[in-house]
């Protein structure tokens, strides 16, 4: 099983909550470690295309090919899952001040800001 850490950028089958639909697309791991019974689970949040509709707590990812990202891209700090970590596959990561400000924006969201 691959280790995965806080700030990678993975792609994933992630969840709607629209729909019952769930789509593979790239999604950051917010949790340092693996966690669960066995580490089986990771912890991320949703990525989306930065031309979209921005919502409060949207971060902007500063350099998107370094995140193995394709196109501009951000990261929706509102929409979280918990995913099996052996259904990840990692493609990139993100700068150390896009993860100190994703972080900033999940504490906040948890009241813990």
């Amino acid at each position: 099983m691959t280790l995965f850490k806080a700030g990678d950028v993975v792609r994933v089958l992630f969840p709607h909550v629209e729909t019952d639909a769930h789509r593979y697309r790239p999604a950051l791991v917010v949790t340092h470690k693996p966690i669960g019974p066995n580490g089986f689970l990771i912890w991320v949040a949703m990525i989306t295309n930065a031309q979209r509709k921005r919502w409060s707590g949207d971060i902007v990812i500063e350099d998107h090919q370094a995140a193995g990202l394709p196109i501009a891209s951000m990261v929706r700090t509102t929409k979280l899952a918990t995913l099996e970590a052996a259904s990840a596959d990692r493609l990139g990561s993100l700068s150390a001040s896009d993860i100190v400000a994703v972080r900033q924006q999940i504490s906040a969201h948890l009241g813990l800001a």
